[in-house]
């Protein structure tokens, strides 16, 4: 397949015999990976330069490492360590990023829209890893590269998403790019943690976790984002985690074979418990694992790698 985009802002943009390439071409990114030599002249010369204003460590270090085994010169800024905290806008940082010849900028932004902006603004690619509200379109692409390792397809999966969906830009790429594969996305919040119109998304939606639990092939528990909460969306921490915790009781509720699923980073005692997050039901480092191997993907897509990855 040719790959027909300069950029990756979402994954609504994504057809689904693209994001199926994707997820083929991943896995033979991964292997190198689990090379004594983890580096491959893909991306020689080529400059990736991230630009993060929100706080990261997974996605972060997980494209400068994509990028480097990929022989690609990397650099970073962010918010703290550039001319932003002194009132320079987004929009002329992206310009003088630009006026040293980038191939790509990998944009985290704590504001949606910003990433679609720069993409039509920059003659470079332009990678989202993650913008408000909105999406964050290689967590999604990670989350289901990972499910496909473990059940062979995603057509038929039925994947619960718990916690706060309001605010949740990883539950919004995925329910576009899980329904998008064939699965079955049921979305679990309180009431006050669904976003408005949520009944217009492509998916079921519930306000109690244990019925959604034994039906469900993977259970995917979102962080309790309080640095996103300005108001009171529940009572306290402790009756949360008691309604929508996954915990002992909930794991051994889980149908044979059933997955566990975090983004991260991971609040263990709020959203998800020690007994949950370390179960051998968990995929959580295989989700970091492949964050490398579908980012090593991205990359050497948007920038017009060679023929072959050897």
């Amino acid at each position: 397949m040719k790959w027909a985009h300069k950029d990756l802002i979402g994954i609504q943009e994504l057809t689904a015999g693209e994001i199926g390439h994707i997820l083929d071409m991943a896995s033979s990114f991964k292997e190198i990976s689990k090379r004594d030599i983890k580096k491959v002249p893909t991306l020689r010369g080529k400059t990736v330069v991230l630009l993060f204003y929100e706080a990261s460590t997974r996605t972060r270090l997980s494209f400068e490492i994509a990028a480097k085994r990929l022989s690609a010169d990397t650099t970073a800024l962010s918010q703290a360590g550039s001319s932003f905290s002194k009132g320079e806008t987004i929009m002329d940082a992206a310009s003088n990023v630009m006026a040293m010849a980038p191939d790509c900028i990998v944009i985290r932004y704590p504001h949606a829209g910003i990433p679609r902006k720069m993409a039509e603004f920059l003659p470079c690619s332009v990678i989202n890893a993650g913008d408000g509200y909105h999406e964050h379109p290689t967590q999604a692409l990670l989350d289901m590269y990972s499910l496909k390792e473990r059940f062979g397809s995603l057509k038929g999966l039925n994947v619960a998403i718990v916690g706060d969906i309001m605010h949740s830009r990883v539950a919004r790429s995925n329910v576009y790019g899980l329904t998008r594969m064939g699965a079955r996305v049921t979305l679990v919040a309180p009431k006050t943690l669904l976003p408005p119109g949520v009944e217009t998304w492509n998916a079921r939606v519930s306000t109690e976790l244990d019925p959604v639990i034994p039906s469900a092939d993977a259970v995917m528990m979102l962080r309790v984002q309080m640095e996103r909460l300005n108001e009171r969306f529940f009572p306290d921490i402790r009756e949360y985690s008691t309604f929508y915790g996954l915990n002992r009781k909930r794991v051994e509720a889980m149908k044979d074979g059933a997955v566990i699923m975090h983004p991260g980073p991971m609040n263990r005692g709020v959203e998800i418990t020690h007994d949950a997050a370390d179960s051998a039901r968990s995929i959580i480092l295989d989700q970091v694992e492949n964050g490398v191997a579908i980012r090593m993907t991205l990359l050497y897509l948007s920038l017009g790698g060679a023929a072959n990855v050897d």
